[in-house]
Parts: structure tokens; sequence; C-alpha cells
């Protein structure tokens, strides 16, 4: 029984008939007297908990009474203000408030799909299906000669190959000693390619991921100028286990059920519209004409 109910809370059709029953709710209940033609006004002892919980989690404290006879009146004055803007029209053809009401809804719609947790199980699947995302990158250490081309000019790269063949002929020479002062680290320890790119540029970093260990090898090309470059220490790229990982796989399937969800959604409501489309193409002569493309919902309406 208990998996049979577990099962449903996951169905997306259980999620929109609670939508629906949440909304129908407000409508038919919590939007009576509320209209633009209604001059009735009703604060209810929810409303004013409600302000009072707002104030206190604000100052600290909770409002005294003058304080919340002020916040009522600032919310009547709020409700009168709201219907007589919509008696005039204000709210139509506004972005701002398109775009608020929109967000309500896919806030209100969120809350429904997030009230059935992810179980062990999915977020276990989710994470072999895509292991390429919880995979540590592969990581070089490397030593670093480093030669300015603002300082060498044409000669940068004829310099940085007499130092190459110093350095192959010398393999325990102070590489430190060598090449132009610079900022930049003579070694770096174990880093991820991402790391290694963020830093010295993709071309540096794919260069240096292909080169073998302990021999020194270059010119390499960075935003900084040139390097000579030894790898001393490389590591696979490495699988994490799921219990490492599992806060971040629980994050990324809830973020790509409620995308999922969320699409299957609006695909519902769109069933119960016509979409008409005004499409401006050129005629013959140039001239502009306007094309209306009918666009049914999924029932063909």
């Amino acid at each position: 029984m208990m998996s049979r109910l577990s099962h449903l809370v996951r169905e997306p059709l259980v999620h929109f008939l609670l939508l629906g029953a949440l909304l129908f709710g407000y409508f038919e209940f919590g939007g009576r007297d509320t209209g633009p033609d209604s001059k009735r006004i009703v604060v209810s002892s929810a409303q004013i908990e409600h302000l009072a919980a707002g104030f206190t989690r604000t100052w600290q404290r909770p409002p005294t009474v003058a304080e919340l006879k002020g916040l009522v009146d600032d919310y009547v004055r709020e409700e009168i203000a709201v219907r007589e803007a919509r008696a005039m029209g204000l709210d139509q053809d506004d972005t701002v408030i398109r775009r608020r009401l929109r967000q309500k809804l896919e806030f209100v719609t969120q809350d429904v799909i997030d009230a059935a947790p992810a179980t062990v199980e999915e977020l276990e699947r989710w994470h072999r299906e895509h292991i390429e995302d919880y995979t540590r990158e592969a990581q070089v250490a490397f030593e670093q000669v480093f030669i300015d081309r603002d300082r060498r000019g044409s000669a940068a790269t004829h310099y940085a190959e007499r130092l190459l063949e110093q350095l192959r002929a010398e393999p325990e020479a102070a590489a430190s000693e060598l090449g132009d002062p610079t900022m930049l680290p003579a070694a770096m320890p174990l880093s991820a390619r991402s790391e290694i790119a963020r830093n010295f540029g993709e071309e540096f970093a794919e260069e240096l991921m292909a080169m073998e260990v302990g021999r020194w090898a270059g010119p390499v090309s960075s935003g900084f100028g040139l390097h000579l470059v030894r790898i001393s220490d490389t590591a696979a790229a490495q699988p994490l286990d799921f219990a490492a990982v599992a806060p971040l796989v629980e994050r990324d399937y809830l973020a790509a059920r409620r995308k999922q969800q969320m699409d299957a959604f609006y695909e519902r409501l769109l069933s119960d519209y016509r979409v008409l489309i005004d499409l401006e193409e050129p005629t013959a002569n140039d001239q502009s004409s306007v094309a209306a493309t009918d666009t049914p919902g999924a029932d063909g309406r």
C-alpha cells in the first residue's frame, strides 16, 4: 500500500491534479470579492498574522498595537490601489506584471512538483546515467620556465629553443634560475585540466595534457608568453562514488525533474489554447505582408 502511495505521489498527473485543485480553491474561495468592481475588503485573522509575522522577521520583535494597525491600514490601502488599478486596466500589457504572474504560477507549480522527495534509487540511477558529470578530471603537476615575448621580441622562440636544449642536456639544472622574471609559479601541484585552462588558457592546457612525464618540452604558448614545461606527476580521471557526491546528484536530479515536469505542465495547458502567430513575410515587390499561423493545442482545437 505504501509503495503504491509513494508511486502515486511521484506521478506528474497527480501533480497536475493537485495544482488544479489549488488554483481552483484560490479563485473559488480566496479570490471572492476581490475583483475590480468589488467594494468589500476582508482582512482575515490569518492575513493579520501573516503581516505580524513579516514584521517580526524584519525587526526581530513583534509589532506594537499601533504598528499592527499601521500594517493593516497599509494592506487595505494596497488592496484599494490594486483594485482601482485593475478597474482602470493598468495591469494590461505590462511586462513586469506579466512576468510576476508567470513567476508566481511557476512557484506554485514547483511547490507541488517538489513535494515528492527523490528516492535513493532514483538518485543512484541518475548518478549512473550521468557519471561523466561526477568524474574527477585528469590532473597534472608540472614545472615551467617562462620566456617573456615582450622582452625578447622576435628572438623569443629562438631563446626558448636554446633553453630547452640546455634543460634536456642537464635535466637536474636549476630551472628556477633560467628564463625571464615572472609572478607565475615555477611549479604547479596536481591540478585539474579546467583549472590549468582557467589560469593559462585552453591551448596551454590541451598541449600540457598530451606531454610525456619527466621530459622538458615546449615552447608552449599562453596569454602570458612562452613556457618550457616538464610534467612531474599525473592522475587519471576518476569517477566519484555516489556517496561522495550525493548532495550534488540530488540537486541536479531535482532540477532536471522540475524542468521536465514544468515543460509537461505547460504542454497540458497548451492543449486548451489556440495560438495565432502573425509572421511578416516579404512579397514579390518587397512590401511586407502579415501571414497568420494558427497553432492548435495538443487536442487540435
